[in-house]
């Protein structure tokens, strides 16, 4: 279609299993918080081991992956002139792996957490179709915070399984917004999945940078134990209380680590923008990119206002997209975190972007 505001390719290959989360949180987290501490590892074997503790066994999964590959982003807008764009989106419901040996019941637009980035310029039209999978169990639909409407478009899409729906906005304010769906229980569905992201990119665009990612925060409520082997249902109590098993990064516990699909891989040097996307339901994201800074930071996806400068945490909130450019000078790897560590060392928050090339000792010398 014209101006194809979305990408499809997946290109992450499947990783390779761990083997104690708990552990390779330490040690990766290490730049942050100190070094490991010596019984981390033991800590890391008290998770219960594969008889699932009382959990029904690991179901069969529907997806070898849920987590939507941070590179897959709709290029920059290269258009001056108003544009239609016919956008196709299908809610499905699916089983997959938070991590290995865990499975859950998981709610997504087309298959991938978070739901594909819609990318349009400030004054073009958008006709969206929403279409239910068949094999759905639930009611869906798609609220676009950056849609003037009834419930920015939740309110005519809502939808049965085998159904679709189809309406038509103009953007015409820009930013960066979620989506997210919006029927009556939109908490436990967003947890389980259902958010993404659409930006407006203003008349004139965005500053050029070399590569841009994109990536989606949100918490599983379960009722079992993080690490416990087996198949975790849905606790609503869990998500009333506001205490999640998991805080993931794309819908997977470390999903883009050593241990998952492994890191995003940058050259220095490159200019990198990033969109992070927080679904919630409930918590705070405190954004932090370990050995490096938000040197441009588009706070609660502002596009149009001077942007902050060199941001070390930054709080995006349940339901905003953030976006923030960094500088690559120097080789090793930028850790992305959730500064509320415990759910970088314990739940599974955090991912990793390597910047190869040679050092730069002036800048930085790990050996003086």
């Amino acid at each position: 279609m014209e101006g194809d505001p979305m990408s499809q390719s997946h290109s992450i290959p499947r990783r390779t299993f761990m083997k104690a989360a708990g552990a390779g949180a330490a040690v990766l987290t290490a730049g942050c918080l100190g070094a490991p501490r010596a019984d981390a590892g033991a800590q890391a074997q008290t998770t219960p081991e594969a008889d699932g503790g009382g959990l029904d066994p690991a179901k069969s999964v529907d997806l070898d992956r849920i987590a939507a590959d941070p590179t897959d982003l709709p290029d920059p807008v290269d258009w001056s002139e108003p544009r239609h764009h016919e956008i196709e989106l299908e809610t499905t419901e699916r089983v997959a792996e938070i991590e290995p040996g865990v499975t859950f019941d998981y709610m997504t637009f087309n298959d991938r957490i978070p739901g594909p980035m819609v990318r349009v310029r400030r004054g073009d039209t958008v006709t969206l179709r929403l279409t239910s999978d068949s094999g759905n169990s639930l009611p869906h639909n798609i609220d676009f915070h950056a849609v003037y409407g009834p419930g920015g478009g939740a309110d005519d899409t809502t939808i049965a399984p085998g159904e679709s729906a189809e309406i038509q906005f103009k953007a015409t304010y820009p930013g960066v917004f979620i989506y997210h769906c919006a029927v009556p229980n939109m908490d436990h569905h967003i947890s389980a999945g259902m958010f993404g992201a659409i930006l407006v990119e203003p008349e004139d665009g965005l500053p050029e940078v070399d590569r841009e990612l994109y990536f989606g925060q949100h918490e599983l409520y379960t009722t079992g134990d993080t690490g416990e082997k087996g198949h975790h249902a849905f606790d609503m109590e869990a998500m009333k209380a506001e205490e999640p098993t998991y805080v993931c990064l794309n819908g997977e516990a470390y999903a883009f680590t050593g241990d998952g699909y492994g890191p995003i891989t940058v050259q220095k040097g490159e200019r990198i923008r990033i969109f992070h996307s927080v679904g919630g339901p409930n918590l705070m994201s405190s954004w932090h990119g370990i050995g490096n800074v938000w040197e441009t930071f588009y706070r609660d996806g502002d596009l149009v206002s001077d942007p902050d400068r060199y941001v070390e945490t930054a709080p995006v909130a349940p339901g905003t997209v953030a976006a923030a450019e960094i500088d690559t000078p120097v080789p090793g790897p930028i850790k992305l975190v959730d500064h509320a560590l415990s759910r970088v060392a314990r739940k599974g928050m955090l991912g990793v972007i390597q910047v190869e090339g040679e050092e730069e000792p002036e800048i930085f010398n790990p050996d003086p």
